[in-house]
């Protein structure tokens, strides 16, 4: 079990309305290529904020941005007030890249040594590895891990100095369902202590598990922000599944469907209100059974968001 120390006195608790990072009307070309228009984007102390995204939504230019290993075109971004690239500052940061590579031929340990020797206060090696679920690993070689154990190994060197802020790209690819949780516990075990995290990921489930806020970002611009619930919102959307013999362009026929797919021998149909879905299915078909009704989840909104804009762009071009 992780103990659970004291929040430094330096960090607000969430919900305080310190701002720990942002971008305020950043913009990033590459050449002809626009990574990030008009963005503006911030973290809050002592939060989890997931930001979300399909590839070359702009995600990583963003983190990337934040860390001070790129320089906007246009607009500010601030990380504790200041430039990012201020050494005060990177000593208060954490990040877990998809780029980057280790020493193969170095134990765990001895990583954890060398990573946590460019820190003035680290955390204590024990700790480190107890939150990274390494434990049993710390004198295995690199080299020798698993992608999963390397990814541990990577999150365990991101956090090795203490940060206030850490960045997680895309922290779990290649963990197995354990361990994927036990690192989510890591994380939450961070901002109970105060610590701020940036999130990106595909996995839906993990945004939804472990962000106090979620920004959607699509074609270079934040098309969404809110909590989790929030965004779930604003699909206001369920999913019906059910048996039926109409066919799917007769359900796409019914008003209040948005999409329908075959799923087996069922169908699944998402509605805006499925009360008056439900009440035209019963009258069209008399053999209707199976029927099961559920909240649309943050999958269903993210895709729903992200076509909508994408539908938006096109007419606009």
């Amino acid at each position: 079990m992780i103990a659970t120390l004291e929040k430094p006195q330096h960090v607000k608790q969430a919900g305080s309305g310190l701002v720990v990072a942002s971008l305020a009307g950043v913009t990033k070309n590459y050449r002809e290529v626009c990574a990030l228009r008009n963005m503006t984007f911030q973290v809050g102390a002592g939060q989890v904020v997931a930001l979300l995204g399909p590839n070359g939504a702009g995600k990583t230019t963003a983190v990337k941005l934040l860390l001070g290993l790129l320089e906007p075109n246009s607009g500010k971004v601030r990380v504790f007030g200041g430039d990012p690239t201020n050494p005060q500052n990177r000593m208060r940061t954490g990040a877990m890249l998809q780029v980057g590579r280790v020493p193969e031929t170095l134990r765990v340990r001895e990583h954890i040594d060398l990573f946590s020797s460019y820190y003035a206060s680290p955390l204590p090696l024990a700790e480190v590895l107890a939150t990274a679920g390494l434990e049993k690993l710390a004198d295995r070689k690199f080299g020798d891990l698993s992608g999963g154990q390397r990814q541990r190994t990577l999150f365990a060197l991101a956090i090795c100095g203490d940060p206030d802020l850490l960045f997680l790209d895309e922290p779990t690819v290649g963990l197995d369902v354990e361990a994927r949780r036990a690192l989510w516990d890591g994380i939450r075990h961070l901002v109970q202590r105060g610590k701020s995290v940036l999130l990106t990921t595909h996995y839906l489930e993990e945004a939804d598990a472990l962000a106090d806020r979620i920004a959607v970002i699509n074609q270079g611009t934040i098309i969404a922000q809110g909590t989790p619930a929030e965004i779930k919102a604003q699909t206001s959307g369920k999913r019906i599944r059910c048996v039926t013999s109409l066919d799917l362009a007769s359900l796409l026929q019914i008003p209040g469907v948005i999409e329908v797919k075959q799923d087996r021998n069922a169908v699944e149909i998402q509605a805006r209100e499925a009360e008056l879905v439900v009440r035209a299915l019963l009258a069209r078909d008399s053999t209707l059974s199976g029927l099961e009704i559920t909240t649309a989840g943050l999958e269903e909104a993210f895709l729903a968001l992200t076509q909508d804009n994408n539908a938006t762009a096109n007419r606009q071009n």
